[in-house]
């Protein structure tokens, strides 16, 4: 079965970077788009940014644009999200998902719906 299994998260002050990461397991992921979303305590997840193994192309939350850079590497199947100049607003909980969009669009790619399995999520605190 499908495995998605996060790491990387921590305490780090804000101007601070973390890099996260998510091993997948369990099948071929040449289709697959990897996305990562976030949900802080009391609020809705949120699209934070994804990635397709089909061609490498990338799409942002804006909360997140300049700041972080997701990238992935298919010998292992690891996709990472590389987050630099952390601001509190960033904490959450981070959790990796992988899915076949019905299309690579923006829109389509920053909907939780069309990802069929997900991890554990890692917590990133940031504090001020």
């Amino acid at each position: 079965q499908v495995q998605l299994v996060e790491s990387g998260g921590g305490l780090v002050q804000a101007g601070g970077s973390l890099r996260l990461s998510c091993a997948a397991s369990g099948r071929t992921f040449s289709d697959y788009t990897m996305g990562w979303f976030r949900q802080a305590p009391g609020k809705e997840r949120e699209f934070v940014a994804a990635i397709s193994w089909k061609g490498g192309s990338t799409v942002y939350a804006d909360s997140g644009k300049g700041r972080f850079t997701i990238s992935g590497d298919n010998a292992t199947n690891t996709v990472f999200l590389q987050m630099k100049s952390l601001k509190p607003e960033d904490t959450a909980i981070y959790s990796c998902a992988t899915g076949i969009p019905p299309a690579y669009t923006r829109s389509w790619l920053a909907q939780a719906g069309i990802y069929a399995y997900w991890g554990q999520g890692t917590q990133v605190t940031v504090s001020s």
